[in-house]
């Protein structure tokens, strides 16, 4: 019986570390700030007339 018991509480440990580090994940993911939309190269406008 101990190492039935031994068994689950393995489990339940794994389960619990793996659900912790997707939290942690997560967690570092929205920490990071979000990066600016500029775009690395602009092109001048040519003249509309002609």
């Amino acid at each position: 019986m101990s190492r039935l018991l031994a068994a689950v509480l393995t489990v339940a440990l794994g389960a619990a570390l793996a659900v912790a580090a997707a939290f942690g994940a997560v967690a570092l993911l929205e920490a990071t700030p979000d990066q600016p939309d500029t775009p690395l190269i602009t092109y001048e406008q040519a003249g509309q007339g002609s």
